[in-house]
C-alpha cells in the first residue's frame, strides 16, 4: 500500500500520547517490538516508521475485526505479524517464536479502542441502542447480556464497587435484578436506563452519565481485564532483553494503579539481613521508571474528550 494512503488511514484517528509513547518506547531501529493492542494500527504504523529494515514488529489482539484491518493494512510489511490473542498470551507466543528476553519494547494502550466504542452493536456504549455484548473478543466467553442474566446480586454489586466505583452499587445491582425479573435485559440503552433511574437524582455527576462506572465495570468483568493486565505485567520481566522498555497507558485509575504499583514493586531492592540463613539468593531492581508520568496536554483533551483521563507511564528492565 502507498505511504501516503497509509497516512491518510491513520491521520483518521489518532491515539491518546501517541507521539510521547512512541518516542519513549523506540530506541533501537532495528529492535524486536510487541504493540499489545494493535486497534486499528495507529502505534503500529508509528513504531514501524521509526524501525529500519532488521526491525519487527508483532501485534496483539483479542479482535477479529482489528485483525482484518492488519492483514488487509500491514500485509504488505515484512517486519509485521499479528496474533489473534489476549496480551495475556505474550510469554507463550514469543516462547514460541524463540524471542523471549529477545523483545526490546512493549506498548499498552489499555481500555475501549475508539472503533469498538463507536460500534453501536458492540455494546460498549451507554448512549448508542445495540445489542449487550461487551466482549473485546467475540468469538468466545459470555456477553454482557448473559452475564447479567444469571449473576448473583451480591456479586453484581461488587463488581460495580471494585471495578466502576460506583457509590451506588447496592441500588444499581437490585434495579438490574428487579428489571431482570420482569423483562430480559437485552440492549445497551435499556440497561442504561435502569442504572440512570436507580442513582438519585441529587446525586448524579452531570459531567458523566450516570451509567458510566457501571458499564466500565460490566466490561472489565467479562474480558477479565485487570486479571489480563497483572499477568501480562508480570511477563514482561522474561519477554524483555536488558535496557528494554514497557509504555503503558491507561485511562483509569485501576489500570494506572496496577501498572504504577507493579513498576514499584520491581524497581524497589529487596533488604536480605545478614543473618538470615539464605544462601546464594539475591535481589536487585528489575525496572526503573523512566521519568515522570505523563499526561495530556490541554491541546489534545480539548481536540479529543476521552484524553482527559490518560496517563503514560515508562519503565526500562535493569537487570
Amino acid at each position: 500500500m502507498a505511504a501516503c494512503h497509509m497516512s491518510e488511514i491513520f491521520h483518521q484517528h489518532i491515539p491518546v500520547l501517541l507521539g510521547e509513547a512512541v518516542d519513549q518506547l523506540v530506541t533501537s531501529p532495528d529492535g524486536i517490538y510487541i504493540d499489545a493492542t494493535f486497534g486499528r494500527g495507529s502505534h503500529s504504523h508509528a513504531i514501524l516508521k521509526r524501525l529500519n529494515a532488521n526491525g519487527r514488529l508483532i501485534a496483539f489482539d483479542k479482535d477479529q475485526t482489528a485483525i482484518n484491518f492488519a492483514q488487509t493494512h500491514f500485509a504488505h510489511d515484512p517486519r509485521f505479524s499479528i496474533v489473534h490473542a489476549s496480551f495475556a498470551a505474550l510469554e507463550q507466543v514469543l516462547t514460541r517464536e524463540n524471542l523471549l528476553g529477545q523483545v526490546q519494547g512493549i506498548l499498552f494502550d489499555l481500555g475501549v479502542s475508539s472503533p469498538q466504542f463507536d460500534d453501536p452493536e458492540r455494546g460498549f456504549s451507554f448512549n448508542k441502542s445495540g445489542a449487550l455484548d461487551m466482549r473485546m473478543d467475540q468469538s468466545r466467553g459470555m456477553t454482557a447480556k448473559e452475564w447479567i442474566a444469571t449473576v448473583d446480586e451480591k456479586k453484581l454489586a461488587n463488581v460495580l464497587w471494585e471495578y466502576g466505583e460506583e457509590k451506588f452499587s447496592r441500588r444499581v445491582a437490585k434495579a438490574i435484578v428487579l428489571a431482570r425479573a420482569e423483562h430480559p435485559i437485552e440492549t445497551t440503552l435499556q440497561l442504561s436506563d435502569i442504572i440512570k433511574f436507580a442513582i438519585p437524582k441529587l446525586k448524579k455527576n452531570y459531567d458523566k452519565h450516570p451509567a458510566t462506572r457501571s458499564f466500565q465495570a460490566i466490561r472489565i468483568a467479562i474480558n477479565e481485564e485487570l486479571n489480563e493486565l497483572e499477568s501480562a505485567l508480570k511477563q514482561t520481566l522474561n519477554a524483555l532483553q536488558l535496557g528494554g522498555r514497557i509504555a503503558v497507558i491507561s485511562f483509569h485509575s485501576l489500570e494506572d494503579r496496577i501498572v504504577k504499583q507493579f513498576i514499584k514493586s520491581q524497581s524497589n531492592d529487596t533488604f536480605i539481613p545478614r543473618d538470615l540463613p539464605i544462601k546464594g539468593e539475591t535481589s536487585s531492581s528489575q525496572f526503573k521508571a523512566i521519568g515522570k508520568p505523563i499526561k495530556p496536554n490541554m491541546k489534545e483533551v480539548n481536540l479529543n474528550p476521552r484524553a482527559r483521563s490518560a496517563i503514560l507511564r515508562i519503565a526500562e528492565k535493569q537487570s
